[in-house]
């Protein structure tokens, strides 16, 4: 095979690879079913029977694409309007309802992976108009009048925002994890476990 042609081939395969890559976290992202309660404490979710794990590296955009089409299809058909950059930080921008208007909510947040795979953003600075309020103030009324899934907490106390990935219920039955997530360096691993059980593999046994 000529050396052109060998190039054409592996180049054919790798974006093969690539789009491979972001349908199936689209399909992650995209179908969660049934929303449920979580306690914000770190916690193990993957003993539940064999499975197989595993790690799918992306990008600032492409992960930007997706939490933001899962945040426009949650608030269909609700009152609420907010969207997330992802930059050097988590960018939370959107209008807050306050007495009886609304203001604009700018807040910049630290990610922190957590051992489990969830994570904990920690406020850098927060803004509500030309509102002047303590920033456990305005996270209070985050807490009380934001929409947000059943696994996010606000925590005003501390200023900051459990994102339990782990406990969402995803239409596969797959589960997710942060492996890796730093922004400013574009380096982001997402971990994906597949219970053998959702392939019909539920008499088998994950090889040691």
């Amino acid at each position: 095979m000529r050396t052109k042609d060998k190039w054409k081939r592996n180049f054919i395969i790798l974006g093969g690879i690539n789009v491979l890559i972001i349908v199936t976290l689209a399909t992650l992202i995209f179908w969660p079913t049934e929303r449920i309660k979580h306690s914000p404490q770190p916690s193990d979710h993957y003993n539940e029977g064999a499975s197989s794990e595993f790690v799918v590296k992306t990008t600032r955009q492409n992960l930007n694409e997706l939490v933001n089409a899962y945040v426009d299809n949650f608030l269909e058909g609700t009152n609420h309007q907010y969207s997330i950059s992802l930059e050097e930080d988590v960018h939370l921008q959107g209008e807050l309802p306050i007495f009886t208007t609304t203001v604009p909510l700018s807040i910049h947040l630290e990610p922190l992976v957590q051992d489990n795979g969830d994570i904990v953003l920690k406020q850098r600075s927060i803004s509500v108009g030309l509102l002047e309020l303590p920033n456990k103030k305005i996270m209070e009324y985050i807490k009380k009048y934001l929409t947000m899934p059943d696994w996010v907490t606000v925590n005003p106390a501390e200023e900051e925002i459990y994102v339990a990935i782990s406990d969402m219920d995803i239409k596969s039955n797959f589960r997710v994890s942060v492996e890796h997530l730093d922004l400013e360096a574009n380096n982001i691993a997402i971990k994906i476990f597949i219970p053998y059980k959702t392939l019909g593999l539920e008499g088998v046994e994950k090889r040691k």
